[in-house]
C-alpha cells in the first residue's frame, strides 16, 4: 500500500540540522483476510536522524549568576554550517527515494538561530495566541527546564499572565523524583502567577513486566494498604476525596486523564483558547518524534502544536533541543534538577536510557534492576505493588531472554509452545496476541516484507519458501519486498537477521517478553491507545461539542 506522505519542514535552533522531515506516518497494512474477511492494520515509522550542536553535557548544577548569551548554545562550527547551507540556496536538503507516490522525502534545513531564541520565540507566540497555559511537569529533566524557562519567559513579558502547572503522580516512583518534585512545589507556592495542580487519581498506566496485567493503577483506592508512598498532603493535590475535574473517568487511561484534565482547565478558566506546554523533544525516540510532526492538526502551521480538543492545544516547544542542550542549560542558568540523573550517571546509565518515568513501562524496565541499589526502600514496596517486578529486575537485561538463547521445552516446536502460551493467558492478553499475529501472518503472506539482498540470499541458500513481490514501500531504500509461501518457519536460528524474518519463535518471544505491544515484530507503541482515543471520540463527540460550546 502506498505511504500516506507527509513532509514538514520546521526550523530547528543552534543552526543545525532539522527532524521534521518524514513526518511520514504510514501504513503498513491494509488488506483482507480471505478467510474471515477481517481487516487489520499496524502502524510504523519513518525516521530521519539528525545531528546535535557540539555543546559540554553537565548533569551538575552551576553556580552561575544572569542569563547566557545566545552564542552559549551555538557550536563552534556554526559559521561553518552556515557557509554550507547558504551554497544549497539557503536549506540543505537529503532526499531519498523517487518523487513517486510512495517516495520518502527528507527535507534539512539549516537556520541562523540558537535553540534558546528560537524558543524565546515559541513561547511569545503561545502567551499572545492563547488564553489559558498551563506546563505539564513530571518531575523530569525536560519537564523542568520547561517549567523553569517558561516561568522566567512569564515574569520578564507576561508579568500579569497566570500559569497552570500539571503534575500527574504515578505513585511509584524513585525517592529523588519525589524530593525534586517537591522542592519545585515549594518554590511555586512562593509564586503569586503560579496555580499548582497535583494529581494523585487512579489512572490505567501500562506495565511490561506481568503476564497477567496489562495495566496497573497508581493511587487505586482499592489496594491503597499497598501504596508505594503516601498520599501527598498539600492543598492543591487532587485525589478522589476533593477531585474537582469534571472531566475525570475512574481509572481512566493516564493519556486520557492528562487529555482530559485540558479540557477542565479550559473549563474552569472560563473557556478560551487552552494550551498544555510538554517538555518533548523529538530526537528522544521515534514515538515522540511522530508524536511532535506528523499532525494534520497543527496550529496555525507549527509542527509543534496539536490539537487536542475543541480550543484545547498541546504544544513542545523545545522539540527541537538535543539532551545536550537540555544539560547546557541548567547549567548555565544554574536550575534545579531531579538528583536522580546523578545516581543515574554514577551508575554508568547513558544519557539517552535515563528514565524518571514509570519503571514499569516499555521505556523504564531495562533499568528497573537499579532500583534495588539506588533506593531500596522504594523497591521493597515496588515488589509487592506490581506482579512480575523482580524478574524483570533479575532478567529484564540479562541473555536469559535473550532471543538466541530462549531454549523450548521438550515435546514442543515453537508453534505448538505459542499456542500453549496463548490458552495461559487471560482471554484479554490473549485476544490481544492473536490479533497481532494474525496481522502479521497475513502480511508477510500477501505484501511481504523488504529485506536486503543479502538477507533475501541467505534465506534461499537455506531452502526457505520464499518469492519477490515487488519494492517495499515501508524501508528508505527501496528493499526488495519477500513474501513467505508455504507453512510460516517454525524458527529461523540458522539465518543471521533472525529478528527481522517471521517465525512462530518470534511470536513465541513476544508472549515470554511481555511485550503486549508486540514491538519485537515491528509494531508501533501508540496503535492500541490510538483506537482507544478514537473509540471514546466516537462514543461522546455530542458530549464533547456540547460542553465545548458551553
Amino acid at each position: 500500500m502506498p505511504f500516506s506522505r507527509t513532509i514538514i519542514t520546521a526550523e530547528l535552533g543552534a543552526d543545525r540540522r532539522t527532524h521534521c522531515a518524514t513526518g511520514v506516518q504510514r501504513t503498513l497494512l491494509e488488506a483482507k483476510r480471505k478467510a474471515s474477511g477481517a481487516a487489520s492494520q499496524a502502524q510504523g515509522h519513518s525516521f530521519a536522524g539528525r545531528s546535535g550542536p557540539n555543546v559540554q553535557t553537565s548533569g551538575h548544577r552551576a553556580q552561575r549568576a544572569g542569563r547566557p548569551s545566545a552564542q552559549a548554545f551555538e557550536r563552534p562550527s556554526a559559521q561553518a554550517s552556515r557557509r554550507r547551507a547558504r551554497a544549497l540556496s539557503g536549506a540543505a536538503r537529503l532526499r531519498r527515494g523517487p518523487k513517486a507516490t510512495g517516495s520518502v522525502e527528507v527535507i534539512k534545513r539549516y537556520t541562523g538561530q540558537t535553540v534558546y531564541d528560537a524558543l524565546q520565540e515559541r513561547l511569545r507566540f503561545v502567551f499572545s495566541e492563547f488564553d489559558n497555559v498551563f506546563v505539564s511537569f513530571s518531575g523530569g529533566k525536560d519537564s523542568g527546564l520547561l517549567l523553569e524557562l517558561v516561568l522566567d519567559f512569564q515574569k520578564r513579558h507576561c508579568p500579569e499572565k497566570r500559569i497552570g502547572v500539571f503534575h500527574q503522580d504515578f505513585e511509584a516512583q524513585y525517592s529523588a523524583t519525589t524530593a525534586y518534585v517537591e522542592r519545585t512545589f515549594d518554590r511555586l507556592e512562593r509564586e503569586p502567577a503560579v496555580e499548582p495542580y497535583w494529581v494523585c487519581l487512579p489512572m490505567a498506566t501500562r506495565t511490561a513486566l506481568s503476564s497477567y496485567e496489562m495495566f496497573w493503577y497508581p493511587w487505586d483506592d482499592e489496594r491503597q494498604e499497598a501504596w508505594v508512598r503516601p498520599l501527598p498532603k498539600r492543598p492543591y493535590v487532587i485525589s478522589l476525596e476533593n477531585n474537582p475535574m469534571t472531566t475525570y473517568r475512574y481509572k481512566m487511561h493516564q493519556e486520557d486523564l492528562a487529555r482530559q484534565f485540558g479540557r477542565w482547565y479550559r473549563k474552569a478558566h472560563g473557556g478560551g483558547k487552552t494550551v498544555c506546554l510538554l517538555g518533548i523533544r523529538a530526537d528522544e525516540s521515534l514515538h515522540r518524534y511522530s508524536g511532535i510532526v506528523n499532525k494534520r492538526h497543527g496550529y496555525q502551521g507549527a509542527c509543534w502544536i496539536t490539537e487536542q480538543f475543541k480550543n484545547v492545544w498541546s504544544a513542545s516547544p523545545l522539540y527541537d533541543w538535543s539532551v545536550s542542550d537540555v544539560w547546557h542549560a541548567n547549567a548555565l542558568f544554574g536550575f534545579d534538577y531531579n538528583r536522580l540523573y546523578d545516581l543515574y550517571y554514577l551508575a554508568g546509565v547513558s544519557p539517552d536510557q535515563m528514565r524518571v518515568a514509570s519503571p514499569f513501562g516499555d521505556s523504564a524496565k531495562d533499568s528497573l534492576n537499579l532500583y534495588r541499589v539506588i533506593d531500596p526502600d522504594i523497591w521493597a514496596k515496588l515488589v509487592g505493588r506490581v506482579q512480575g517486578a523482580n524478574f524483570g529486575a533479575i532478567y529484564g537485561r540479562t541473555k536469559a531472554m535473550g532471543y538466541r538463547n530462549l531454549e523450548l521445552p521438550k515435546g514442543h516446536t515453537w508453534k505448538s509452545f505459542t499456542f500453549f502460551l496463548l490458552e495461559t493467558l487471560p482471554e484479554r492478553l490473549r485476544e490481544n496476541y492473536v490479533r497481532k499475529f494474525k496481522t502479521s501472518i497475513q502480511f508477510w503472506y500477501e505484501t511481504g516484507g523488504g529485506l536486503d539482498e543479502a538477507v533475501i540470499q541467505e534465506l534461499l541458500d537455506r531452502g526457505y519458501r520464499i518469492r519477490r513481490n515487488g519494492v517495499s514501500n515501508y524501508t528508505l531504500n527501496k528493499r526488495s519486498r519477500v513474501v513467505f509461501v508455504g507453512e510460516l518457519p517454525d524458527s529461523t536460528d540458522d539465518v543471521k537477521s533472525t529478528k527481522d524474518i517471521p517465525s512462530w519463535k518470534r511470536m513465541c518471544y513476544c508472549i515470554l517478553k511481555n511485550d503486549h505491544i508486540c514491538r519485537f515484530m515491528g509494531f508501533g507503541l501508540t496503535r492500541e491507545q490510538q483506537r482507544h482515543v478514537n473509540a471514546l471520540k466516537r462514543e461522546y463527540a455530542e458530549v464533547v461539542e456540547r460542553k465545548a460550546v458551553g
